[in-house]
């Protein structure tokens, strides 16, 4: 008779199933905190916001008098930076918890 399950032999006991489990949840955890939407987010505003200051440091007085007198890149640069920086506070003071074990319906004796 053939085995047609599609296992060459390899038998896992539970210890290992649980520490291949445990390893798994351990990596997505990490995953989550690095693909953390307000890192991602904050990263980019201070990176755009920097960039934009920069341009609004160095307009001439001609682009700045096409915005009506108003210095649009370097307050704009301004809002971006302190947006990514509040961004990035906001990640630094309440990081992403670990995910909670699933419950497989066993209550611990």
């Amino acid at each position: 008779m053939t085995d047609d399950s599609g296992h060459s032999g390899f038998h896992y006991s539970e210890q290992d199933v649980q520490r291949e489990v445990t390893e798994l949840e351990s990596k997505s955890a990490t995953a989550a905190r690095i693909f953390d939407l307000r890192r991602i987010i904050g990263g980019l505003f201070v990176l755009y916001g920097i960039i934009v200051t920069i341009t609004g440091i160095t307009d001439s007085q001609a682009e700045i008098d096409k915005a009506q007198g108003i210095n649009i890149n370097l307050w704009t640069g301004i809002g971006m930076l302190l947006l990514g920086v509040f961004f990035l506070v906001w990640l630094w003071l309440r990081p992403t918890p670990p995910p909670l074990p699933p419950s497989d319906g066993k209550e611990a004796e």
